[in-house]
């Protein structure tokens, strides 16, 4: 397979009277887009605000950010299952607004979300504060469940970003990225000599509104199976979590996946890369056993000699990490592991829940309890009161002059597994 992706720059985002991209600024008619949106009878109110780099403004509670793309040559469209009708992606060209993202808020299901600093040392720790953001502020409508309100903020996130893509379908980009995938044969072929290395990529579907949607499919669903690279570069993956923000992985980062990237940077070189196989993070043992036996499966029958594994979330998922890790090294395959540490405030408690001897091989990303203190900002879009109770924050958490003192795992991508953030630690 071969996809290649049209980087569109945007350095700027306004409301305009017409949507549309002109030169490096993306403009937004306001009244279109909500009215779009509004279909969604499970929404009582979309309002649209926008945070750029620099401002004092401060998003809380995230639920998701979303890459707005368009399919422009190819199989399938943009966000297959769930906005686009179910077919594969990963080949042909996408048109990608790079620089620009779309972030949902308002009173969201899950309490475990965070927040998003577009300015101040709270930016420094999410790569979203580098990004022109149109924010929905989504309120649902009264009697939808629980169930119901998730769906339609994920959704309503989608369809926004794939209005915004739609904007650049005849725009001919001048940075393509090209990314070329092959068979079993053809890569044994083509690569002869060149170790053979698979990524593992665990995803949250543990329910309970902590779910990961591909081709439209909860994750939970499924038993371990293998996608090409550029399936998931090209949107065959969906956050639909609320979980903690510091190392959720947004409809953002599974686009955008680093490990993904910096595996394509060596294919041919020095590795030949040879797929992606996502699993499930399971709540029972039963459950954990069957996926970690099928992911070693997998990669013992793809003839692997390395595999990197990520995980998303903490402490329940620590086990399926373990099990995913010693199991394929007991079929002789060596691994990496990256995750991110819950070592306490001070630093100087356990960092994971489990541990395994064959875990010799470990990237830290952070360790997510450590206190850190944000300044007040000009404007808050969402909901404020949610300070008191998202994941790393406390009661008396948000201060009289509108700061805060939170653990990092309140702030959005801070500790993300994927290693898509600054921090580590040895």
């Amino acid at each position: 397979m071969r996809l290649e992706l049209g980087n569109i720059p945007i350095r700027d985002i306004q409301f305009g009277v017409k949507s549309k991209i002109e030169g490096d600024v993306l403009y937004v008619n306001k009244e279109e887009l909500q009215a779009l949106l509004a279909e969604d009878q499970a929404l009582e109110s979309v309002e649209l605000e926008l945070a750029k780099p620099g401002d004092s403004t401060r998003i809380m509670p995230v639920k998701d950010v979303i890459e707005p793309r368009v399919k422009v040559k190819g199989d399938g469209g943009v966000f297959p299952g769930t906005v686009s009708k179910v077919g594969v992606v990963g080949s042909g060209r996408t048109n990608v607004l790079k620089g620009a993202a779309v972030v949902t808020t308002g009173k969201v299901v899950g309490f475990q979300e965070g927040l998003i600093d577009m300015s101040g040392i709270g930016a420094e720790y999410t790569p979203f504060s580098k990004l022109n953001n149109l924010v929905l502020v989504c309120q649902p409508a009264a009697g939808v469940s629980r169930y119901e309100h998730e769906k339609a903020l994920r959704f309503a996130g989608l369809k926004a970003a794939a209005y915004l893509g739609e904007l650049a379908r005849h725009i001919e980009s001048q940075d393509v990225e090209a990314y070329q995938t092959y068979g079993l044969r053809e890569g044994i072929e083509a690569f002869p000599h060149l170790p053979r290395v698979g990524y593992v990529l665990m995803l949250q579907s543990q329910g309970l509104m902590h779910d990961t949607y591909v081709y439209g499919v909860d994750m939970k669903q499924s038993l371990p199976t293998i996608l090409s690279p550029t399936e998931i570069m090209d949107g065959a993956i969906v956050s639909g979590n609320c979980v903690s923000a510091c190392d959720k992985n947004t409809t953002y980062h599974h686009l955008n996946n680093p490990v993904i990237a910096d595996l394509f940077k060596e294919h041919g070189k020095t590795l030949n890369f040879t797929c992606v196989i996502i699993t499930n993070e399971n709540v029972y043992l039963a459950d954990k056993e069957r996926s970690s036996d099928w992911t070693a499966k997998l990669a013992r029958q793809l003839d692997l000699d390395g595999v990197i594994i990520s995980q998303e979330g903490f402490g329940n998922p620590d086990t399926d990490l373990m099990m995913n890790c010693k199991k394929i090294e007991a079929s002789g395959i060596d691994t990496v592991i990256i995750t991110d540490e819950y070592a306490g405030r001070d630093g100087a408690s356990q960092s994971l829940a489990d541990g395994d001897q064959k875990a010799d091989a470990v990237i830290s990303c952070g360790n997510a309890n450590e206190l850190i203190h944000l300044g007040p900002m000009e404007q808050v879009i969402g909901y404020a009161p949610a300070a008191g109770v998202i994941s790393g924050g406390f009661d008396g958490s948000l201060k009289s002059d509108g700061s805060m003192t939170v653990e990092l795992q309140a702030i959005t991508g801070a500790t993300n597994e994927l290693g898509f953030n600054k921090l580590s630690a040895r």
